[in-house]
């Protein structure tokens, strides 16, 4: 059975007047910052919120949220870009950068890939190289506060070079693979990898 996409995931932008950190098909979304999800906002307190990297790994890990604070803390300033055509720029999120968890699993040498799952059961995939080197954070703050419950918080995946549904929303943990596994918009026509400068919004682009 086809799901159909949540309102406002899909359709391409209109040409709008080039801002040249704008990718091709965006617009600026100034001030906003527009709500889209896959599934209902979970109440779900930091205090019952855990991240797990599990599957080729040496050693499998769950945090709990004061473990996952008590490393070393990280931050990204800069530009997000949703496939729904809206971007924002210079946002800051606070977090923990990705390469911190994923150093104490240990990811087994044969490790190409990551599917990142969330407390509600939203999955999506990603190549472990677009996750690792400085490129993803798992992130509780937006701005100068905590990150609304709304966009994901307590907290999310945040893969900013990609399209913004790769940043899986209340982000539960990482499973790595040795193989491409497609996650939940993926599987309903959404494009395997999302690089926005090359407009990857659908399968076959």
């Amino acid at each position: 059975m086809t799901i159909e996409p949540t309102r406002g995931f899909t359709g391409r932008a209109r040409a709008a007047d080039r801002d040249p950190r704008l990718p091709p098909g965006q617009y600026d979304a100034a001030d906003g910052w527009p709500v889209l999800s896959a599934e209902v906002t979970p109440e779900l307190a930091p205090a019952d919120w855990t991240f797990r990297v599990d599957g080729l790994v040496t050693s499998p890990h769950t945090w709990t949220w004061d473990e996952a604070h008590a490393l070393p803390a990280s931050e990204y300033r800069g530009d997000i870009h949703c496939v729904t055509s809206w971007s924002k720029f210079g946002v800051r999120f606070g977090g923990v950068s990705l390469d911190a968890f994923l150093a104490a699993a240990g990811p087994r040498p044969e490790a190409t890939h990551v599917v990142a799952y969330s407390h509600t059961g939203y999955t999506t995939n990603l190549p472990l190289s677009d996750v690792t080197g400085g490129k993803a954070w798992i992130a509780w703050e937006y701005g100068d506060g905590p990150l609304p419950p709304e966009h994901g918080g307590p907290a999310r995946l945040i893969v900013p070079h990609l399209y913004f549904w790769k940043s899986a929303k209340w982000v539960a943990g990482l499973r790595l693979l040795d193989h491409d596994e497609p996650g939940f918009w993926e599987q309903n026509g959404y494009h395997h990898r999302g690089n926005p400068w090359r407009e990857e919004r659908y399968s076959g682009d």
